[in-house]
């Protein structure tokens, strides 16, 4: 796992994620992503991988970012900003089977315009259902990353719903897969926005890559 940043760390992330965090800006085509005035940290992964949960389990609000039953739901760019300090971004889910292939081509389009010119970007946390683990698509989605040469690392969400030494058996076979991914953090984070399992040490270590950053 993502090795466990510092208590000061952990204590800068809560108060960070503690102050205002507001809608600032929704981009459906490259024309619309709003100017480069923050870092920016965004959080991609398949439909209904809980996305909008994570997002709301991290600032402590209950409805940032919408959350549905309905896979497909995110179908834009969603920005962020985070106390005038750092913008999330809430990237189009993919990989739900039953939305038109239209709409499909035009949210690789968009995300992959977004990963390509973004150089306030700082990472991309990748999230994935521990029930489930990697999916063909999530390796397509890396391998999207490494051309791009863009920094992530994948968070397993839903880690309550998943029975202790099935933890670390998907642990374990995430981090064998990411080997063959340049571009990937070489561990990973195990989360629940349910139980707040991992959302501390992940406000501490976003907090922990702005200062390495200079952000």
């Amino acid at each position: 796992m993502i090795d466990a940043p510092s208590e000061d760390d952990v204590e800068a992330g809560r108060k960070l994620f503690a102050q205002t965090c507001d809608f600032v800006a929704g981009a459906d085509n490259a024309g619309a992503l709003p100017p480069m005035t923050l870092p920016e940290i965004a959080f991609a992964g398949r439909s209904n991988v809980g996305k909008s949960s994570l997002l709301n389990a991290l600032t402590g609000r209950k409805a940032l970012a919408r959350t549905s039953q309905t896979p497909g739901r995110t179908q834009q760019l969603n920005f962020f900003d985070l106390a005038h300090r750092l913008q999330l971004v809430d990237m189009p889910g993919y990989g739900y089977a039953a939305v038109g292939k239209d709409k499909v081509t035009a949210w690789t389009k968009l995300a992959q315009d977004f990963l390509r010119g973004r150089a306030s970007l700082l990472r991309v946390y990748l999230l994935i259902d521990a029930r489930h683990g990697l999916k063909p698509v999530d390796h397509e989605t890396m391998d999207v990353f490494d051309r791009s040469a863009i920094s992530f690392a994948v968070v397993l969400t839903k880690a309550d719903e998943v029975k202790q030494m099935d933890r670390d058996a998907v642990c374990e076979r995430t981090e064998t897969d990411l080997r063959r991914h340049p571009a990937a953090f070489p561990t990973v984070l195990l989360t629940s926005s349910e139980t707040g399992l991992g959302i501390p040490a992940m406000r501490g270590g976003i907090v922990q890559l702005m200062r390495e950053r200079g952000a």
